[in-house]
């Protein structure tokens, strides 16, 4: 698949011909082309956004290489919580908005995906444009315009604003942590189940559905697992592999202006593990390391729903019509075990136990999770259907149905 020719058959398809897609820069050294950049489109006043961690990553030598060429730079240090991790919560959106001045013209993400998250939106509300200068290939989220904050303690996602382009430093991402990089794979390995979840929606609800857009997003799927290897050796090879296919399922939300593709059960089990913590004043993990124990819990659960039921015991008529579907969609999913191996040969958490949540926070989340956003999922349809609360852990138990 030749990603570029089949984004504008997508954009085509949608006919969207007016969106801006960010300029997209993947090598080696980048970010010292950034100032060259600036300057071609006539940014003067700029203010680099990091954490403690990323400012010294990049953003103290960002800032030299932009006054070098004589551009007026500040630099933003967002303030961690107790944990030592800054969240993108109302307190952190106002400290950065009062920190930047009205004469900016320009915002830069130096970071991953939380830091992302929060200039975009400040970035948005301030009509401000930003480019991203990713410190890890954690996330699928740089070049969407989605901003999941957590508001009033609820995980929220806003649609904002996208980069207007993308610096992706080769060297930097190959020095990132293990964990990060694992936390990225764990962001694609959701996709198996958010596909699925999406052609549930349009069977189920009628949701809108976009065959290119999947066939893109499952390429970016395809080619993680086909190199698995090269990514969990964090080559530079590996690195560039799963940045560009975080990057490429990014620009398919961006085209599409939502997430199905990328998002489904997987990621409401995800945002509902994170608000628990939040409200325990935990230490959070990484949204990528949830999203890739929760694909394969929310893999287990689908399998286990449609080898336990029969077309007898489903009410719905609309479920009964396309039950023989549904049932071949969430069997081609692999088996969580499966899922669980790559996200262990990568370096990352396979399991809850290695995250440290309790089982009965899972179990809520298996109940409650599907009422964090207005989406249909096989995660809302069990919860639609069964007939006592969903037990976790799964074990050799029936479900409730």
């Amino acid at each position: 698949m030749h990603f570029q020719d089949e984004l504008n058959k997508l954009i085509k398809e949608l006919e969207c011909n007016d969106i801006n897609l960010p300029a997209i820069y993947i090598e080696k050294e980048v970010i010292k082309r950034i100032p060259e950049f600036a300057n071609k489109h006539q940014f003067r006043h700029i203010v680099i956004v990091t954490d403690d961690n990323t400012k010294k990553v990049v953003g103290d030598e960002l800032t030299l290489f932009l006054e070098k060429e004589g551009l007026i730079t500040q630099l933003v240090i967002l303030t961690p919580t107790e944990h030592n991790q800054v969240i993108a919560n109302e307190e952190t959106l106002v400290e950065l908005m009062l920190a930047t001045s009205p004469e900016t013209t320009l915002l830069i993400a130096a970071g991953s995906g939380t830091i992302h998250d929060i200039v975009r939106f400040v970035g948005h509300k301030m009509d401000i444009p930003f480019i991203s200068v990713p410190t890890a290939a954690s996330v699928d989220g740089f070049t969407s315009k989605g901003a999941p904050l957590i508001l009033r303690g609820k995980k929220q996602t806003i649609q904002t604003a996208s980069p207007i382009a993308v610096f992706a430093d080769i060297n930097i991402l190959v020095r990132a942590p293990r964990e990060l990089t694992a936390a990225g794979f764990g962001d694609i390995l959701g996709k198996y189940t958010s596909l699925v979840d999406w052609e549930i929606s349009r069977l189920i609800a009628n949701e809108p559905y976009q065959a290119r857009a999947a066939a893109m997003t499952r390429y970016a799927l395809d080619t993680c697992i086909n190199n698995i290897e090269k990514i969990a050796q964090r080559d530079e090879e590996g690195i560039k592999i799963i940045i560009q296919a975080l990057i490429e399922s990014g620009l398919v939300m961006l085209v599409l202006d939502y997430s199905r593709p990328a998002s489904g059960g997987e990621h409401h089990l995800s945002h509902f593990l994170e608000m628990d913590m939040l409200q325990k004043n935990q230490k959070q993990h990484l949204h990528g390391a949830k999203v890739g124990v929760t694909t394969a819990i929310i893999a287990e659960l689908y399998k286990k729903f449609v080898t336990e039921s029969s077309l007898e015991d489903i009410k719905n008529g609309t479920v009964k019509k396309h039950w023989r579907t549904i049932k071949e969609l969430i069997l081609s999913i692999p088996e969580a075990e499966q899922l669980r191996s790559y996200l262990r040969k990568v370096g990352g958490p396979d399991s809850i136990q290695a995250l440290k949540i309790e089982d009965k926070v899972v179990r809520a989340s298996l109940n409650q999770a599907h009422n964090l956003r207005d989406r249909c999922t096989g995660l809302l349809l069990i919860n639609q259907i069964k007939k006592t609360e969903l037990p976790y852990p799964f074990n050799s138990s029936p479900l409730p149905m």
